[in-house]
């Protein structure tokens, strides 16, 4: 049986970039940030030995507005924006996963986990 693995670009990349951060976060001689695209790389090549997948997909949140946000407008209202830091690394990871031809799936409208949730879900039922 074909294995999938199925990851919420947005939840790995925060978890990456806090957690290589600090004052020695990695930077590109030019000075972009990278300690986000580092720390994910590391994180998804893991998850490649162990799990060894057939499949794989990388979903993102866009800045759209979600239909949650549609149904109540408070919403995430208490949670800050993306840092800087963080976002300039946002168009590097999806550059390094298209040249690993890791499929990148987003949709207006909805969160990452809303996307994997209907692929898991539709997963399923293909398989029973």
């Amino acid at each position: 049986m074909a294995r999938l693995v199925l990851i919420d670009g947005n939840s790995i990349l925060n978890r990456a970039f806090y957690g290589i951060m600090g004052s020695n976060m990695l930077k590109t001689e030019e000075g972009t940030y990278t300690n986000a695209v580092y720390g994910f790389l590391a994180i998804m090549f893991k998850i490649l030995e162990n799990l060894n997948p057939e499949y794989m997909a990388v979903a993102f949140d866009m800045r759209a507005p979600t239909f949650r946000h549609k149904m109540y407008s408070e919403y995430k209202g208490t949670r800050k924006g993306m840092p800087d830091e963080l976002a300039e690394q946002m168009p590097l990871i999806k550059e390094v996963l298209n040249a690993m031809n890791i499929k990148i799936i987003e949709k207006e409208g909805y969160e990452a986990d809303d996307i994997l949730r209907n692929i898991s879900y539709k997963s399923a039922e293909e398989k029973a």
